[in-house]
């Protein structure tokens, strides 16, 4: 634990100075800091990103995780352009896409504005999912592998599965 300590405040403070989750093993914050920060992959964002992970704008990604950051798992495509809020306790699993922006459906070439994606705290995307442009997730949402959620699912404590994700299954409030 003090090993743990002492690698945070010495790479932590220099490599991700406003990232604050200390759940990381060393030799992983090790590889994200030789990957991200040395060879330049996702290099501009600022908090630890797995090398197959693409974080795109990440100025307006707004990550209150004090658990892992998004992009920690592998091959997840996160697109903030129009803005991502992710709260605290918020899992996102390998291969998510998070993506804020569409294109123009009468242009292709353009790209349409449209609110933030915003998913509330202790919700978990599991691994393969999609989450389109505008989409708020109520605290405590799972949404289920391979699942494209399209709409809005403000309620919460629920789960969602399927193209496009519906609710099957109501659950009960997060065990903090």
């Amino acid at each position: 634990m003090k090993q743990n300590r002492f690698i945070w405040s010495l790479i932590g403070k220099i490599f991700y100075p406003h990232f604050k989750a200390k759940s990381y093993i060393n030799s992983t914050l090790l590889k994200f800091v030789f990957w991200q920060k040395i060879l330049g992959i996702n290099r501009k964002t600022p908090w630890p990103v797995h090398f197959t992970s693409k974080v795109i704008c990440p100025e307006k990604i707004q990550n209150d995780n004090g658990f892992r950051a998004p992009g920690y798992a592998m091959g997840c495509y996160i697109d903030g352009r129009n803005g991502i809020i992710i709260e605290s306790g918020s899992i996102v699993g390998p291969k998510v896409s998070i993506i804020s922006q569409n294109h123009n459906k009468s242009d292709y070439s353009r790209f349409d504005t449209s609110n933030s994606i915003i998913i509330r705290k202790n919700s978990w995307l599991a691994c393969g999912c999609t989450i389109l442009a505008g989409v708020e997730l109520g605290e405590h949402t799972i949404v289920a592998a391979g699942a494209v959620v399209t709409k809005s699912f403000v309620e919460g404590n629920c789960i969602l599965a399927g193209n496009p994700a519906k609710k099957i299954k109501d659950i009960p409030p997060y065990n903090i």
